[in-house]
């Protein structure tokens, strides 16, 4: 059967139970997603090899056309610079345009987004197979983006390495009940209520989860302690550290192109005043951001999609573990089909972006028990996440999302160490 069916409505027991319980006491799954809880009991699962996996897929799909990358790079960066023209030239700087400047950041920021897609494939070398055009395009857009290229580069290869690992992933790694990160978390939303609490922690993570995420290494695997993009000295060291080796002077290389972009700014600020800096380039960097932080949230997060560890997980099975959703023809258009074409990503990074859709149905045809497909809205889906998916806790061997504390003795992973 197909796993693009409508979305089926939420089960009775599962979206309106206040605490639903096993015999024992423990908690039992009480959300589902459109995915009916697909992704669950994987241990019950056949997972194919990764290479079984890649012989599904055409062997054109991996050709990379270092021409189109470059078209779809250059039409990204001329509809973002276009915006930002016809702003400077049409919109004056007055609170009576307020709504029209937000409205251009908006679409900016959106059309922006696509040159941030684009040098993300550049650091996956999904854009050409001359690597020197490759990362000159990567470095300089993301530059741009104050985005520090090979960092990101190294973390996101990480990410892929270890997804839905629950101590070794990397970003958007979720906070295990009974520790002090998942504490404080209850703490606030049992103090604000559900609504509020969703609401500002949507806020939070779309206006500051991406730089903290940069600076402090927040969500990022617990094994590898505070990290920073631009300091390869923090964090953990040894087998966890996040820029081991050369990937140091990587780092610093990239922190040349953010001090670059961020004197320039500062330039163009005392040149034609702040306010006119904070119109053009600051309103589109925050909806930019948001879109950054929105697509790798819903990629890999949802309340009946779990987590593993040691053992019980495998590269092969953390890609599975990623979600494709509908984001539409236009954003599909402007930001490359990166959230509907995700799951063919994660199998390999390398398919250039115009290939993943025939990857992605190659996939879903061969592997239609594992592949992942969540029709629901991507506003109703960013509300049940924001709101339901909380913390983990262990169950068999799988680390599961819950909305509620979890008693010690019900959570089989209380007692797990991290390094």
């Amino acid at each position: 059967a197909s796993s693009r069916r409508g979305a089926p409505a939420p089960r009775a027991s599962a979206a309106s139970a206040a605490s639903v319980g096993a015999a024992d006491g423990a908690p039992s799954q009480k959300y589902y997603s459109g995915m009916e809880g697909k992704a669950l009991n994987a241990d019950q699962k056949q997972f194919p090899s990764m290479a079984e996996v890649l012989s599904k897929i055409p062997k054109h799909c991996f050709v990379k056309d270092t021409f189109r990358s470059m078209m779809y790079a250059i039409v990204s960066t001329a509809l973002t610079v276009g915006c930002g023209v016809l702003a400077y030239l049409y919109l004056p700087l007055q609170m009576a345009y307020l709504p029209a400047w937000i409205a251009y950041a908006f679409v900016a920021g959106t059309c922006s987004t696509g040159c941030w897609v684009v040098a993300h494939e550049c650091g996956h070398g999904a854009f050409s197979d001359n690597k020197t055009v490759q990362d000159t395009v990567g470095y300089i857009l993301h530059s741009l983006l104050l985005v520090p290229y090979f960092s990101w580069q190294r973390s996101h290869a990480v990410h892929h390495s270890r997804t839905n690992h629950v101590l070794e992933g990397e970003t958007h790694v979720p906070a295990r009940v009974n520790t002090k990160d998942s504490d404080i978390v209850f703490k606030l939303r049992d103090l604000l209520g559900e609504g509020p609490f969703t609401a500002l922690n949507l806020a939070g993570v779309f206006l500051l989860g991406w730089p903290i995420y940069l600076l402090t290494g927040a969500s990022g695997g617990p094994v590898r302690g505070a990290t920073n993009h631009f300091n390869p000295n923090a964090g953990a060291t040894g087998k966890h550290a996040l820029f081991p080796g050369k990937w140091a002077a990587k780092v610093w290389q990239s922190d040349i192109g953010c001090v670059a972009v961020v004197a320039g700014l500062i330039a163009w600020a005392m040149s034609a005043g702040p306010m006119t800096v904070a119109a053009l380039y600051l309103g589109p960097y925050l909806v930019c951001n948001f879109w950054l932080v929105l697509y790798t949230w819903l990629q890999h997060t949802d309340v009946d999609v779990p987590h593993f560890e040691g053992d019980d997980w495998n590269l092969v099975k953390g890609a599975f573990m990623t979600i494709d959703r509908p984001y539409g023809k236009v954003l599909d258009f402007l930001h490359h089909k990166i959230g509907s074409t995700h799951v063919a990503h994660h199998i390999n990074h390398t398919i250039p972006h115009y290939h993943a859709r025939e990857a992605t149905d190659a996939i879903a045809k061969a592997y239609p028990d594992l592949y992942l497909y969540d029709p629901t809205p991507i506003a109703t889906a960013t509300w049940r996440v924001g709101s339901k998916c909380i913390a983990v806790y262990k169950r068999g061997n799988e680390w599961v999302f819950t909305d509620q504390r979890v008693k010690k003795e019900h959570d089989e992973g209380a007692e797990v160490a991290v390094a």
